[in-house]
């Protein structure tokens, strides 16, 4: 487990993120203004980026030495595209509630579904 926990941390990262972009939205979607591109999308965005990216690379490593069941790179590629997707679309209130709401369910079960197999699997065999 203790190889495994810095993806962990930014499996959980993720996460947290995509709580904060759900809250985001609503507010955008409620007051109807969208974030200043340069002062505050971008920034969130490409920090985002940087732990979403570094997850990634960390999560297919981790699947490929591990091979859990139930987890396949083709789920870490999708959950990586809806986080770097959702990060801009969450400061935009024409983005389209479904749509929104369907990436981060998505990326939000890979994420959960990692979290709860790295814990799995770091647990001592009986």
């Amino acid at each position: 487990m203790q190889e495994y926990k810095e993806l962990l941390q930014l499996t959980q990262t993720l996460l947290d993120y995509l709580d904060t972009l759900s809250n985001k939205y609503a507010e955008v979607k409620e007051t109807g203004e969208k974030g200043d591109f340069y002062e505050e999308v971008k920034p969130f965005a490409d920090e985002v980026k940087g732990i979403n990216d570094a997850w990634k690379e960390e999560a297919i490593k981790w699947v490929k030495n591990v091979g859990p069941k139930n987890l396949y790179n083709q789920q870490i590629d999708s959950a990586h595209e809806h986080v770097e997707t959702v990060s801009v679309q969450a400061f935009f209130p024409d983005t389209s509630r479904s749509r929104f709401n369907s990436s981060i369910a998505s990326a939000r079960y890979v994420l959960n579904n990692m979290i709860h197999l790295l814990i799995e699997k770091g647990k001592p065999s009986k």
